[in-house]
């Protein structure tokens, strides 16, 4: 009786399963990192020379659809209850900051009345999200 006999099997790492996990997370992420931009998906209008973003800033977002529709971050709302909601931000922190996003379909007269209403509440800054057109 040899205790000191050698296996003739070498221990092998299976990778598959690691490969198998890496593609599901890789398909994870592909799905969920467009749902991570703030608001609704509306198609941003191009501007010249926009200001630089503030990445610190954690903005409550106010979207206006193509559809006319009216969203708080990803909230679906009518203009009458988006405006309550903003109340109420407004008075739990006066100096929160605030991002309007229009698609570049909705009139103008609905936007600014948007803005109008905001400014109404006393948001101190109300920053319109727009794309740079030299970018795109």
């Amino acid at each position: 009786m040899s205790a000191t006999r050698k296996s003739s099997l070498t221990p092998e790492m299976n990778v598959t399963p690691l490969v198998d996990v890496v593609l599901v997370l890789l398909i994870i992420f592909m799905v969920v990192t467009p749902q991570l931009e703030a608001g609704a998906a509306v198609d941003l209008p191009a501007a010249m020379n926009p200001d630089a973003e503030n990445k610190n800033l954690e903005p409550t977002t106010v979207s206006l659809a193509s559809n006319g529709s009216f969203y708080l971050d990803r909230k679906q709302l009518t203009r009458d209850a988006l405006v309550v909601e903003l109340k109420a931000l407004h008075q739990a922190k006066p100096d929160a900051p605030v991002v309007l996003k229009a698609d570049k379909g909705v009139a103008y007269a609905q936007v600014r009345g948007v803005f109008k209403a905001m400014q109404d509440i006393g948001f101190p800054g109300i920053s319109l999200q727009v794309i740079d057109r030299k970018k795109h």
